[in-house]
């Protein structure tokens, strides 16, 4: 089919750089409230919000970004091989690092309690399902990237299976599972290690048959199963894990909606059963759960997804859109360093109110340096990488299991490679290869 008579492309991925920038802004703006969500308590806790969670609320916004932009890529290019080199690419490399420099300095700042200290801590970080088999990761914000990788593996097999395109029936079924688990499960129903070995035994040779090709959609269905049997029945927080799987389709059903694909209802739908979800943490107590607290962060997450939507034809502030750049770096970064900066500065809740703004101004700039250092040698050269490594795999012989959709076409493909010159890096990323959560 030629480019004149394919059919219309996502109006997000052809016109201009500002309707691409949008997402990279809401990521800015999702990584700076979980920073200040973390560095508040420590730091300046007088300041902390109690009317709403600042740090549900920037994990919302990043579940909505993802749901919204991984499915569309992986849909676009039709290659769950080349998707998954960039996804390792994308993901590992900053990941390992982070491991690699807390547990170096553990002689120091010793490492999280949290984190078990046998061989189901390593086959759980091996995999990231960290929090979906009961693993505490060695950095505190690492707990969401086990839900970013369940959405990874259900969207694969749904790919593979033609399931992908109703994503807002998906949406309200994940949603549903969660006020059921939240009424009676208040825990994980098996504990012990062996989730994490069996689950990471399971990811190996699944992704292995994914790469390789042999039984593709096969290994695709045993990693999704998988995923959800984790989420429902071995995550930390049953009901929480299930209704972010909610909140990513209800994102991947805004971008249908948004091409003229699919409808918007399910997205309210779902948004009003994730608002009466948390039963049984409602009933532990749990603040950030009561149900003005819980009302108003999914209201404003929601809100500044929408406004950003709104926003995407109109010029971005730069440093947002910056901030957005290295948000992954941000994100895996600052907890560690927040715990390096109060060993050296010592306990700072009971200083005056100056002294604690300015330690909390130097303690930020030293967060964002380094976060701009490790985006810049560690994230981007190895992003260059897989890309490089995923485009081979797309122009290979087996073409990685190419299955092109309805209504796509490479005709779509090159008004893509046109817009993406026009785009900034990290966004240009957006629409080769998807993104994640940071």
């Amino acid at each position: 089919m030629s480019a004149a008579t394919s059919p219309p492309v996502s109006p997000s991925a052809v016109t201009s750089a500002g309707r691409l920038a949008w997402l990279d802004a809401l990521r800015g703006i999702g990584a700076l409230a979980v920073v200040a969500e973390h560095m508040l308590p420590w730091f300046v806790p007088s300041l902390r919000p109690y009317w709403f969670s600042l740090g549900v609320y920037g994990i919302l916004v990043f579940f909505l970004v993802s749901g919204y932009i991984i499915p569309a890529s992986l849909e676009r290019h039709g290659d769950v091989r080349a998707f998954w080199i960039s996804r390792f690419f994308r993901l590992y490399p900053l990941y390992l690092v982070v491991i690699a420099v807390v547990l170096a300095l553990s002689w120091w700042v010793p490492v999280r309690e949290a984190v078990v200290r046998d061989g189901s801590a390593v086959a759980a970080h091996a995999t990231m399902l960290l929090d979906v088999v009961g693993i505490g990761g060695v950095a505190d914000t690492m707990w969401t990237l086990s839900y970013e990788m369940v959405f990874y593996l259900v969207v694969t097999a749904l790919y593979l299976t033609r399931g992908h395109e109703r994503s807002g029936t998906w949406a309200i079924v994940f949603a549903v599972a969660a006020v059921l688990v939240g009424l009676v499960a208040s825990g994980a129903v098996f504990g012990g290690g062996w989730p994490a070995y069996v689950s990471c035994a399971v990811f190996v040779l699944g992704l292995t048959g994914v790469l390789v090709g042999r039984l593709r959609t096969f290994s695709a269905c045993a990693l999704g199963v998988m995923a959800v049997a984790c989420l429902l029945l071995s995550s930390r927080v049953p009901w929480l894990g299930t209704a972010v799987l909610a909140v990513m389709f209800a994102g991947t059903a805004i971008y249908r909606w948004e091409r003229g694909t699919g409808p918007l209802w399910p997205v309210a739908v779902t948004g009003a059963l994730v608002v009466i979800a948390p039963v049984w943490a409602i009933e532990s107590g749990w603040w950030w759960v009561q149900a003005d607290v819980w009302l108003t962060t999914i209201l404003l997450a929601a809100a500044t997804f929408a406004g950003g939507m709104a926003l995407r034809g109109r010029r971005l502030p730069r440093i947002l859109v910056w901030f957005g750049l290295i948000s992954y770096s941000l994100y895996l970064v600052h907890h560690p360093l927040l715990r390096y900066f109060v060993r050296v500065s010592g306990d700072l809740r009971g200083e005056p109110l100056a002294y604690q703004l300015v330690m909390t101004a130097a303690a930020l700039v030293v967060i964002i340096a380094v976060s701009a250092v490790t985006y810049r040698f560690v994230e981007k050269p190895m992003q260059d990488l897989g890309r490089r490594i995923s485009r081979r795999c797309r122009g290979g012989p087996q073409g990685g299991g190419e299955v092109r959709v309805p209504g796509e076409s490479t005709g779509d493909d090159r008004v893509l490679r046109h817009e993406e010159r026009q785009v900034p890096h990290r966004v240009s990323d957006d629409v080769d290869q998807g993104e994640s959560v940071g």
